[in-house]
């Protein structure tokens, strides 16, 4: 029997190759099953630990700025070919990096995850995996931009300040300077969202809120980027304005889209089973196990364990799913891809006690044991 094992981290308790692990064991107390781990992610938090770990790369940190203008430690990964760098843009400019009362839409900039982009770049990386969820930016990635070399230079001929404040005084777009080893790399960027960059569906209305935009300021700022998306059609004969997730993460995915010459949007679990090649191992396998902390509804609007059920049934393959927690309405999860599901919590516990690592590590490992004794026997 073949077993692939493709269960997303449980977050603040174990990690998706640990996840992966314990029900390795579990299985493995009950048939001699070739049992293959695969990391599985959804581009947000914990993607470049999950793949880093699980397919054996390194980080790397570099000082960058942050989205308040300040310095920031920023961590990336590099995978064994050496090319293959997985990011996560939060680090750079992520609104956890801010404290709540100092939020400034109106200057946060982007430009730290362009200085992690150069330093990558100027260290071979050539292929891109970026998560670009969780940004305290609305800039339109213009900041990303200029730390690649990129110029928006208004009346007066210099390059506007970093944030969404002067994104209508741009007048000209230089891109002779980029740098000249982005044609030779390509971008896959994990975007879960699908809001164009402008308009009451855009950037500034729909996520600006959370980052500090006030009701007032709305408009006005739309009206920037509006300018921003207008002079970027000028002068690359491009609108990619209102493609779905144009508007992610304050409008990072149409700067990627627009100004890189390889750059796709695809939402995370695709882009990161992809990486893994978790098709190839699925595609003989007898049994798919996958899994996340919580199952509800809202895992079968295409979380990680519906992703991965939904690329087993591309092969007519069986999912079992295990989870720290299973509400009522998970129900949805069967409709979605998922044959059967499981808590993995043994007894009345506290949530703190239930995510203790060895606590969920171990209660992973007996509750896929006591599906295999069925499985197997």
């Amino acid at each position: 029997m073949k077993v692939v094992a493709a269960i997303d981290s449980m977050k603040g308790s174990i990690g998706s190759i640990e996840a992966g692990t314990a029900a390795k064991a579990g299985i493995r107390k009950v048939c001699r099953a070739d049992v293959v781990i695969k990391p599985v992610a959804d581009g947000g938090e914990g993607t470049t630990e999950s793949m880093i770990e699980g397919l054996g790369g390194e980080y790397r940190e570099v000082r960058v700025t942050g989205p308040d203008g300040k310095n920031v430690t920023a961590k990336y990964g590099i995978l064994p070919d050496g090319e293959t760098i997985v990011m996560e843009m939060a680090e750079a400019a992520g609104i956890t990096l801010i404290h709540p009362d100092s939020l400034d839409p109106w200057n946060a900039t982007s430009f730290g995850v362009g200085e992690m982009i150069r330093d990558a770049v100027e260290k071979g990386g050539r292929k891109f995996i970026i998560g670009i969820g969780g940004s305290a930016t609305t800039d339109g990635g213009a900041g990303m931009l200029q730390a690649l070399g990129y110029r928006f230079l208004n009346a007066e001929g210099r390059q506007i300040a970093g944030g969404i404040g002067e994104l209508d005084r741009i007048v000209r777009i230089d891109t002779s300077l980029a740098m000249p080893e982005l044609k030779e790399c390509s971008f896959r960027i994990a975007c879960d969202v699908k809001n164009p960059l402008c308009g009451e569906n855009g950037a500034v209305y729909v996520y600006g809120p959370q980052k500090g935009v006030r009701a007032e300021e709305r408009a006005v700022l739309d009206e920037k980027m509006k300018h921003y998306a207008g002079m970027t059609k000028m002068y690359l004969g491009k609108d990619h304005s209102e493609e779905e997730g144009a508007g992610a993460a304050g409008g990072l995915g149409f700067a990627f889209i627009s100004y890189m010459p390889d750059a796709v949007l695809k939402p995370g679990i695709d882009i990161i089973m992809e990486a893994v090649g978790l098709e190839e191992e699925i595609r003989d396998a007898d049994l798919v196990i996958t899994g996340e902390g919580r199952l509800d509804s809202q895992t079968a609007m295409g979380k990680v364990p519906v992703g991965v059920a939904k690329l087993a049934k591309k092969y007519g393959k069986k999912v079992i799913a295990f989870a720290g927690s299973v509400t009522d309405d998970a129900g949805a999860c069967n409709e979605a891809g998922i044959d059967a599901f499981f808590p993995i919590v043994r007894g009345i516990t506290t949530l703190e006690e239930a995510m203790e690592p060895e606590r969920a590590r171990k209660n992973m490992e007996l509750a896929v044991e006591q599906v295999f004794r069925l499985i197997c026997g």
